[in-house]
């Protein structure tokens, strides 16, 4: 039979124990003790017991030393690895974009770029590769929550509609005037305000406008030194002013209980018309 290590007949059993010098002997011990001797044999068989124990343990602490000479040689290696590995110099910064170096209108190919250089710079210190995956995880999931609820920017809005073609194309034909010009022009056009309100006639503010035209003219004339732009540059913000003031009153502006009467309409358009005049005058080029 054979049990743990023991093999033999029913009247004797071989244990096979290790030895340092020899590998494995087998000692042949009896199992059932003879008559003539039995303390001798219990003596044996204790013995051999006891010098399997102390071999097993000596194995044991062996192999425990060696695991733990394995796992100090590799924890020096990394130490080692570390050491010599450049640090990122913007590991304790909090805002990812400038952990990363880069703005917060940066494209998302721009932050993949910028996260590519910083790991082949900085990929032999691990705690430097966690807080550059880190900062570039988290504005990567910052752009996809933000294209998901999309927010209107207004400022960035009005820089678009500045830099279209048809607003700078608009705002080419205008320039700055002095002061003094410019305080002229107000007094003119604000006395013409105040005249059309004060004094509606039945037929309407018919002098207001004809007069409002004539200092249009006059303005241009006096800015830009030319008699032929004066005139169609008056005749046109004159059509255009008009024409502007009529679809506000009848499409956005709605009707102001302060002026009443039959002419209110027409009242309120010159209002809107001695505005885009006064702009025409001062400012077109």
């Amino acid at each position: 039979m054979s049990v743990s290590g023991l093999s033999g007949c029913p009247s004797r059993c071989c244990l096979w124990l290790p030895n340092h010098n020899r590998g494995s002997i087998c000692r042949q011990v009896s199992a059932v003790p003879s008559a003539g001797k039995p303390k001798e044999n219990f003596g044996l068989l204790h013995f051999e017991r006891s010098s399997w124990t102390v071999s097993t343990q000596m194995w044991k602490t062996q192999k425990t030393h060696l695991i733990k000479c394995a796992m100090d040689a590799s924890s020096g290696d990394m130490a080692n690895q570390s050491a010599g590995s450049a640090i990122f110099p913007r590991i304790n910064i909090r805002d990812p974009y400038k952990r990363l170096g880069i703005s917060r209108d940066a494209s998302e190919d721009e932050i993949q770029a910028a996260r590519n250089f910083l790991i082949s710079k900085y990929g032999g210190h691990k705690t430097s590769v966690d807080a550059i995956e880190a900062a570039h995880d988290k504005i990567i999931m910052r752009k996809f929550y933000e294209r998901k609820n999309p927010k209107i920017d207004i400022k960035k809005k009005v820089r678009e509609v500045k830099q279209s073609r048809v607003v700078q194309a608009v705002t080419s034909r205008f320039q700055t005037s002095a002061t003094k010009f410019v305080v002229r022009t107000s007094i003119a056009f604000i006395v013409l305000r105040v005249l059309t309100v004060l004094f509606p006639t039945e037929d309407g503010p018919t002098l207001q406008v004809a007069i409002s035209l004539m200092t249009t003219f006059y303005f241009i004339h006096d800015r830009l030194k030319s008699k032929i732009r004066a005139l169609l540059y008056g005749a046109g913000a004159f059509i255009f002013s008009w024409l502007v003031g009529t679809f506000l009153m009848v499409s956005v502006i709605p009707p102001i209980p302060i002026l009443k009467g039959p002419r209110s309409f027409e009242v309120l358009t010159s209002l809107i018309t001695y505005v885009l005049l006064w702009v025409s005058s001062t400012y077109l080029k």
